[in-house]
């Protein structure tokens, strides 16, 4: 498996980072995780906006430049013979002095990771249940939660869940707020409204999550984001998760509180909905007008291929 590394593609065991950089001594980095479907980055421009409104909150001079991303991305597809892939890109403060610093981190590093994926036509519809942990939600370090290095109450989290892919652990803050799971947003529906943790919960505001918000009011729904407790999952119709990877994925189960099949209506809905646009939308404001934006798609990607 091959990497990229600052300009460079590189066999995954041969990569090299220096022991004074910042993003591996102190956590000064963040990331984005998104699916490339035939090719096509799926909200690339959204992913990328969250990281660059990100990065100016831990100084690392990065500015995104979707044609520089994508010629990135097309040598690292290339070079692992894969067109549908998960991809983690990564920006992380560079070498520097040891010691904290204030300065603005104007060398960053950028790492590229890829996992092959099935074709858009081989995904199956997946489910899983849920488990309110007993870890809490920790408050995000700065006015909102970043996707950082600073991974350890979710790796508490999912050591607490246990190892089984088909679970997913549910936070809570410690005012008794229902928040987040450890990958993913939840969403669940009464009648037709479906609810949502707020931002002032301490999520994540996940880019697949705000593109199922907009898809969701133009199919009707109305949406709701506050602060609910878990008994307002328990007497919901229907639950599902929402990553950027594994989509839209419905709840069997949330602890003892079991979800009828038959009332997957939303999370069906919408993830038929999400197929149609997966193969060539940037970005979610331009969902409104598939065709106009899947042609400029269409002729924004002329002359390479990946």
């Amino acid at each position: 498996m091959y990497v990229y590394i600052n300009g460079e593609v590189q066999e995954a065991g041969a990569a090299r980072l220096s022991v004074f950089e910042h993003g591996f001594m102190y956590g000064l980095g963040l990331f984005e995780t998104f699916r490339i479907y035939n090719g096509h980055p799926f909200l690339l421009d959204d992913h990328f906006r969250r990281m660059e409104n990100g990065l100016r909150w831990l100084n690392i001079a990065w500015t995104y430049d979707r044609q520089e991303v994508l010629s990135q991305l097309q040598m690292l597809m290339e070079a692992n013979g894969w067109n549908n892939a998960y991809v983690r890109y990564n920006i992380s403060a560079g070498p520097a002095d040891s010691g904290i610093s204030t300065q603005v981190y104007d060398n960053p590093v950028v790492i590229i990771y890829m996992k092959p994926l099935p074709a858009p036509e081989d995904i199956e519809e997946p489910s899983k249940t849920a488990e309110f942990l007993r870890i809490f939600r920790n408050t995000p370090e700065t006015p909102e939660r970043l996707k950082s290095h600073h991974y350890l109450n979710n790796i508490a989290g999912k050591r607490e869940t246990g190892a089984d892919p088909g679970v997913e652990g549910l936070f809570l803050t410690e005012q008794g707020a229902v928040a987040e799971g450890i990958v993913s947003n939840i969403f669940w529906r009464r009648a037709d409204t479906l609810y949502t943790p707020s931002p002032e919960t301490g999520i994540l505001q996940g880019v697949t999550r705000s593109f199922v918000m907009k898809l969701a009011e133009a199919h009707g729904y109305y949406v709701r984001e506050g602060r609910f407790s878990a008994d307002h999952i328990y007497r919901a119709e229907e639950a599902f998760l929402t990553n950027s990877i594994q989509e839209i994925v419905p709840l069997k189960a949330v602890g003892t509180c079991r979800y009828k099949e038959e009332q997957r209506t939303a999370a069906r809905l919408l993830r038929k909905s999400y197929t149609t646009y997966r193969c060539f939308l940037w970005k979610a404001v331009d969902m409104k007008e598939p065709e106009r934006e899947k042609e400029r798609g269409r002729n924004e990607q002329q002359g390479f291929s990946f």
